[in-house]
């Protein structure tokens, strides 16, 4: 399998006069951002060279290179740490396969989307699922799919 990129940023707009750009949607790891990091710019690596915090607490860099504006900032799935028990990254969601406990499947995961109690599985007809124990009861990646508890489908 490709070790296709993770996003964890996109260039957003520059900020001052030194080359450093805001980071949008900046991974919230603070070891991505560090003087020295390397992440991947369409594929090529690229090194952080300042780092900073600016307004409302966002995330501004410099890398060794220009970057375009709205350009992806990426690592290689192989980089990424290994998840803690239990814990999964978005994109070892996006695809799997939802069924409630008895075996009707509802749907696939499209995304995660954050929320103020908890994140959510987005289901591809809309459909919301809590990321709580008490609904979401077993995820497979090897089998490919994710059990969840009866009526939570139903509750929205």
């Amino acid at each position: 399998m490709a070790d296709d990129g993770v996003v964890i940023g996109r260039v957003g707009r520059p900020h001052g006069l030194d080359g450093a750009f805001v980071v949008d949607g900046a991974s919230e790891d603070e070891r991505r951002w560090r003087v020295g990091a390397t992440l991947l710019v369409d594929g090529d690596p690229a090194t952080v060279v300042l780092s900073r915090r600016v307004g409302g607490g966002r995330r501004a860099i410099k890398l060794d290179r220009a970057v375009e504006r709205g350009t992806d900032l990426t690592l290689r799935r192989s980089d990424l740490p290994e998840p803690e028990e239990g814990a999964y990254y978005v994109f070892q969601l996006v695809g799997l396969a939802v069924h409630e406990e008895g075996g009707r499947e509802l749907g696939r995961v499209v995304d995660v989307e954050p929320g103020v109690a908890n994140d959510a599985l987005a289901l591809e007809d809309g459909t919301l699922l809590p990321l709580v124990d008490e609904c979401v009861l077993a995820v497979d990646l090897d089998a490919g799919r994710v059990v969840v508890a009866s009526g939570f489908a139903d509750a929205g």
